[in-house]
Formats: structure tokens, C-alpha cells, sequence
């Protein structure tokens, strides 16, 4: 299994819109992708991160190839977000 763990740049001010777009895209996910176990946006006073879990790299490109990632990155894309996010790859042992 792969788990990820995504550290999002999200534009001040943009935090109300930001979550609503990113709980529709994990809610497609969990809908949608079987490869696909955990899909979990947290956040801290340091600001937002995704934690992601797939079954394996056919899963985990599925996910960035599906329509529900496309229609939200664009959405990022419009001013939401402050930088690229942080990715953060693991390989689960246990």
C-alpha cells in the first residue's frame, strides 16, 4: 500500500471556499475510486494537509487521473491556493 500525505497551500482568506471544494473532491473519491482507502483532509495551526491510502500505483494514478481530481484542481487553480502542495509519500509496513 501507498499512503500519501499532501500539505496544501491554501490563499488567505480562501479557507471557507477551499474546504468546500476539497470535502466534495474526498467525497468523490471515497465514492469512487476502489484503490482508494483513506482520503481525509485535517488541518492544525499550520494549515491544511490530505491524507491518502491506495491499494497501490495503479490506484494512486487512477486517482489523479480521474475526472472529480481534474474538475477540483482547475477550481484550485483559480486563486485558492498559495503554492503547490507538499507531497509526502510512504510506503505502508504494517
Amino acid at each position: 500500500m501507498i499512503a500519501l500525505v499532501a500539505k496544501l497551500n491554501v490563499a488567505p482568506g480562501k479557507e471557507a471556499e477551499f474546504e468546500e471544494v476539497m470535502l466534495g473532491l474526498a467525497e468523490q473519491v471515497r465514492a469512487n475510486e476502489a484503490g482508494n482507502h483513506l482520503y481525509t483532509l485535517v488541518k492544525n495551526d499550520d494549515g491544511y494537509a490530505v491524507l491518502e491510502l491506495y491499494d497501490d500505483e495503479a490506484a494512486l494514478a487512477a486517482h489523479g487521473q480521474s475526472d472529480h481530481f481534474r474538475e477540483a484542481g482547475a477550481k484550485f487553480a483559480a486563486g485558492m491556493m498559495a503554492g503547490p502542495p507538499t507531497l509526502t509519500r510512504y510506503e505502508v509496513v504494517g
